[in-house]
């Protein structure tokens, strides 16, 4: 496997497309021997991961994405395995390249078959070759009923499915997918990984991404800049500091929680543990009375005020150099008072949860001051502040996270598979690519918003505490369900995966 020396760099369409057009007229690369590298490449990795399957059933669709798929096939028998291919598109209809790999296929003996929905995919292992990078998703989510009932074929077959640069259905540039889309257990993707693998559905469609540059030349990838980036926790960790002997407390900040209202307490305790546990020097909760004792109860450490209304608040924000606010926050009077005196005090802030909610119901002025705000918005959330549907904001998150970005002048983390981290500070969008699904729980989200916070208050920029927070988080659960297993994990199951990762330590 050959990698990309920009690391960790993610591409749209329109910029791979520039990167094949650059290798064909400039290092005079033929765009068929492009195709056969990545015939090639697929058919090793299908090698590699199945062996020698009794039978390889390849689905073509009409572009050069078929065209690879043809390849595969043809390498298959060239190796002594049964091919056949499936064909959606009439001979005509082909690309031209993929033409040239259909009459390679045909003299190397593989056989062909319109598709049809009944055909009997009883083994072996199925390459989807339907639908490349040019797919786009429309916002009424449609595409052509024979290329959909295909589809259902291959996710019903109950085989081992190998998808072609992209699994076909999904949209490489947004992540988004149709209805009927393949979900693969391998992706082998060409030339530059594309960020929509990465994001939204793209997790749960491609399976184990492998990646192949086709052994472009390195140079040319710094002719055409990547469209977003994948997060590293260990470049991220660079920017944790570092403590002389001599330190104190005070040196590393206050981070002050506000929220918890009736009802609602567990968020503001757990916002303020993993704050601690990341290493704020300091760190108090601002909430409601009744959840005093329980607090102080599970963690000692923590300073616990109990406060009925905005102005009991005041005078304890002179004490925090970073506010987290919105975990528990509700949506009351109570709630909006609190938020309203948060934001009065033109402090580094993490807002989320009903903090965002009560700012999209117009109720307070979001960032008056420009402050150094992080935002941590889920995608209903974002719906929400950017009065659109939440289909809209799945759709295309690139383009819901900018747009966020833009209106309220912050740092926002778009949360979710693949979530995205965009700054003003850099014209990539960051893609964090860890976390699993085991994270759909109650909690997370507050414990997320600590750990940013609990970062901010030890002097990181907010990109980079909404960056490494992010990545500490997502890798704390990996851990956490490596060791405890994917069922059952709850949100405070991270903290000790959260600290031994912080030190380098085994759980």
């Amino acid at each position: 496997m050959s990698h990309i020396v920009i690391q960790d760099a993610l591409y749209n369409a329109k910029s791979v497309r520039e990167l094949d057009r650059l290798a064909i007229q400039k290092l005079a690369i033929p765009s068929i021997a492009l195709m056969k590298r990545a015939g090639r490449a697929a058919f090793d990795e299908l090698v590699d991961a199945w062996g020698q399957p009794s039978l390889i059933t390849v689905f073509c669709g009409s572009g050069n994405n078929a065209g690879d798929g043809y390849i595969v096939a043809a390498l298959a028998v060239e190796k002594g395995i049964v091919a056949r291919v499936v064909e959606l598109a009439a001979v005509e209809k082909l690309s031209a390249d993929a033409a040239l790999a259909r009459d390679y296929s045909a003299k190397a003996g593989v056989s062909f078959q319109a598709f049809d929905a009944d055909i009997d995919l009883f083994e072996g292992v199925v390459v989807d070759a339907l639908l490349g990078t040019g797919f786009q998703l429309s916002i009424d989510n449609q595409m052509r009923k024979l290329y959909a009932d295909a589809i259902h074929c291959i996710n019903n077959a109950a085989l081992p499915i190998l998808s072609v640069d992209v699994p076909s259905g999904l949209c490489s540039d947004t992540g988004s997918a149709a209805d009927a889309a393949v979900k693969a257990d391998i992706t082998v993707t060409f030339i530059a990984a594309k960020q929509g693998m990465f994001t939204g559905r793209g997790p749960a469609l491609c399976g184990e991404i492998i990646y192949h540059s086709l052994n472009i030349s390195e140079e040319l990838f710094y002719q055409q800049p990547s469209s977003s980036q994948l997060m590293d926790l260990d470049d991220l960790l660079e920017h944790y500091p570092s403590r002389d002997a001599d330190a104190y407390k005070n040196q590393f900040g206050h981070a002050m929680v506000v929220g918890g209202d009736l009802g609602f307490g567990g968020a503001a305790a757990m916002a303020a543990e993993s704050a601690l546990r990341v290493g704020s020097g300091l760190v108090s909760v601002a909430t409601r009375p009744e959840h005093v004792a329980a607090i102080l109860a599970r963690q000692p450490e923590i300073m616990v005020s109990g406060i009925i209304s905005g102005q009991e608040l005041e005078p304890l924000l002179d004490k925090p150099s970073v506010l987290i606010v919105g975990p528990g926050l509700g949506r009351s009077p109570w709630s909006e008072q609190l938020l309203q005196k948060a934001v009065a005090t033109g402090l580094p802030m993490v807002m989320d949860a009903d903090a965002l909610n009560i700012i999209a119901e117009g109720r307070v002025v979001p960032n008056p001051n420009g402050s150094r705000w992080v935002m941590t918005p889920h995608p209903a959330e974002a719906a929400r502040l950017l009065n659109i549907s939440v289909t809209e904001v799945q759709v295309d998150r690139f383009s819901a996270v900018i747009k966020l970005q833009k209106k309220f002048n912050a740092v926002v983390l778009l949360k979710g598979a693949g979530t995205l981290v965009a700054s003003s500070e850099v014209d990539q969008i960051k893609v964090c690519p860890y976390g699993n699904p085991s994270m759909a729980t109650g909690g997370m989200g507050d414990m997320l918003s600590g750990i940013i916070g609990g970062l901010l208050a030890q002097g990181l920029e907010p990109f980079q505490a909404a960056q490494l927070g992010c990545c500490l988080h997502s890798a704390a659960a990996d851990l956490a369900v490596e060791v405890r297993g994917a069922r059952g994990l709850v949100a405070t199951d991270i903290t000790a995966s959260l600290t031994a990762i912080l030190n380098g330590t085994d759980l």
